[in-house]
């Protein structure tokens, strides 16, 4: 009995803390993996929870210690209140440096309140790390990308959500301290957890003249009378209390900036765009992501979560920007499949399908970088019944699927309260989790599908290889080598915006073996034309290579023996062919 205890204890302990465990105390007899999931994985991780920023950065080293050679952990900086953010890089370590592979850069949580993705992204790098001999197409794809995951670019933001009573929409920002209210004091009304349940909900107020009545339907849920209906009701807002005695309530708490409009790419100020702040990278987090994306060159791909809409984002964020015809033609492609892949979701277009951004982080990888991004706001209300949204008078998809799949667990009754400014009042309404973050059951699916679109995208970034070389004497110790290089996905080695505004260095070409008397780029393979490269003729420069096409190099040498071809490309990897 004793024996079997500790047994029970043990995998109970190793499950809800999602520790590393041996295959013995995971594998049970009779069980079948369900496709799609790893069959014995190393580090078991219960994927219907949000998790707080210590316990991602555990999970993370988890991860590392049972997958050395596929995963390491990091940091590339400190949030304001000094939180690492932590870094998983995820590849096959065994078959190159992770630095010298195309790379997708994924981060999620930019927003505090937007946590899934978080979860998100940390369930891809533990997919990927389980996946690995399991799957050949991960196998592959480990052997040649590298991906660069950091689950939250706002940790301290995120604990505070998690930690702290909240409304679905609160915290935005970071917890920089702001002057709201320019009164010369620094957070000093935020919310109030009125009656202590740890969830910023609604106050309301009973006045027959007030132009709220309780739903029919519902009776918890709020609707407007109409116009010739009398009210019952006066809503007064969220939970809080005039604390600095201007005779405002809740307009100065945590922040507020934003951090999606901080980055230096169209930044303006805060009378042009709302939470810009003081100047663009102002704020640690955002400074650290730069810093780290300009000293990685190889990334060719980025993917930032974000919630709620359900929607697949590209830029621009401005109409007076515009993304290159080149461009825009991967982005529809990548798109179009993500909208097969995630169900209910909508590829679209920011400041056309949307709203107007300035200083966001899509169009600083696209414009500063030339990187290929995109960003997914997570979870919609087709997720609720799995078809378009219901919205009536009295009912909304969001309450029919509280009472009907979470049994009401959603939504906190009204309760009675005194106020001191308001007097007898009630709070009550949704939890802060409810309508922000995708509830338990349907979590692990929606991580998994977003992960899925993202290691769709990853798959397409360049991967260039030497396609063949071939050799022609051409008498007196001379010899004609030609080499076809060959971009074997969608995304070219270089965009559009990267060609015009010179970002990233050429794709090197490079021969070895012999001496290089002369190199050409081979321009009109069929007319047989080519530009000779003067300087460094045995490594010759190429431009670009387009996606799923080739570049024809030549080379005249002198001599006899072998001769290595290599290519070197930051965004399309490197390749090499001995003859």
């Amino acid at each position: 009995m004793r024996r079997s205890y500790r047994v029970a204890a043990a995998f109970a302990l190793a499950y809800f803390a999602a520790s590393v465990a041996p295959d013995a105390l995971i594998a049970q007899q009779g069980s079948l993996a369900a496709l799609g999931a790893p069959t014995n994985p190393k580090v078991v991780i219960t994927w219907d929870r949000y998790y707080d920023h210590a316990t991602l950065g555990e999970l993370a080293r988890k991860l590392e210690a049972a997958h050395p050679d596929r995963c390491r952990v990091s940091s590339i900086g400190k949030s304001i209140e000094g939180r690492d953010l932590w870094l998983i890089t995820v590849t096959d370590f065994r078959t190159g440096a992770a630095d010298a592979k195309p790379a997708m850069y994924i981060d999620g949580n930019i927003h505090s309140n937007e946590v899934q993705g978080s979860e998100i992204a940390l369930y891809t790098a533990w997919w990927l790390c389980e996946m690995a001999g399991q799957v050949p197409a991960v196998d592959s794809l480990l052997a040649h990308k590298t991906f660069y995951i950091v689950p939250t670019i706002n940790p301290d933001g995120r604990d505070n959500f998690l930690k702290q009573p909240n409304n679905p929409n609160s915290p935005r920002s970071g917890l920089g301290e702001r002057d709201n209210d320019n009164d010369g004091e620094l957070n000093e009304d935020g919310y109030d957890d009125l009656d202590g349940d740890g969830h910023i909900t609604s106050m309301r107020r009973r006045d027959p003249n007030g132009r709220w009545i309780t739903s029919p339907e519902d009776p918890r849920y709020m609707v407007r009378a109409l116009p010739d209906q009398p009210g019952e009701w006066e809503m007064l807002g969220a939970e809080g209390r005039d604390n600095d005695g201007d005779g405002r309530v809740n307009e100065d708490g945590e922040g507020f900036y934003d951090p999606n409009r901080n980055w230096p790419w169209r930044w303006q100020p805060q009378y042009v765009q709302g939470g810009s702040d003081a100047y663009a990278l102002s704020l640690p987090e955002t400074r650290a992501v730069v810093d780290f994306v300009m000293s990685h060159e190889n990334i060719a791909g980025a993917q930032s979560y974000h919630n709620s809409g359900g929607m697949i984002l590209r830029g621009p964020g401005m109409r007076q920007d515009e993304f290159r015809p080149q461009d825009v033609r991967v982005f529809d492609r990548i798109g179009e499949i993500g909208e097969q892949i995630l169900p209910g979701y909508r590829y679209m277009v920011v400041w056309k399908d949307l709203y107007t951004v300035w200083g966001g982080e899509l169009d600083w990888f696209y414009g500063s970088r030339g990187v290929v991004t995109f960003s997914n706001e997570l979870w919609s209300d087709f997720g609720y019944f799995q078809k378009e949204t219901r919205r009536d008078r009295y009912d909304s998809d969001e309450m029919r699927f509280d009472r009907l799949l979470l049994l009401g667990e959603a939504f906190v009754p009204w309760k009675a309260v005194d106020h001191p400014e308001y007097g007898p009042i009630e709070v009550g309404g949704y939890k802060k989790q409810y309508t922000r973050a995708i509830p338990a059951f349907l979590l692990p699916a929606e991580a998994h599908r977003n992960m899925a679109f993202t290691l769709y995208h990853a798959d397409q970034m360049p991967r260039v290889e030497v396609d063949s070389v071939t050799v022609r004497a051409l008498g007196n110790g001379l010899s004609e080598v030609t080499a076809i290089i060959a971009n074997r996905r969608i995304i070219p080695t270089h965009t559009q915006q990267d060609l015009e505004h010179h970002i990233t260095r050429p794709d090197y070409v490079t021969l070895t073996g012999r001496q290089v008397l002369a190199g050409f780029r081979v321009t009109d393979p069929l007319q047989n034309v080519a530009v000779e490269q003067r300087r460094n003729p045995e490594r010759i420069e190429v431009d670009n290579v387009a996606g799923m096409a080739t570049e024809t190099v030549r080379w005249i040498v002198q001599g006899s023996g072998a001769i290595t071809v290599s290519v070197d490309s930051r965004k399309g990897g490197v390749h090499s062919v001995r003859r």
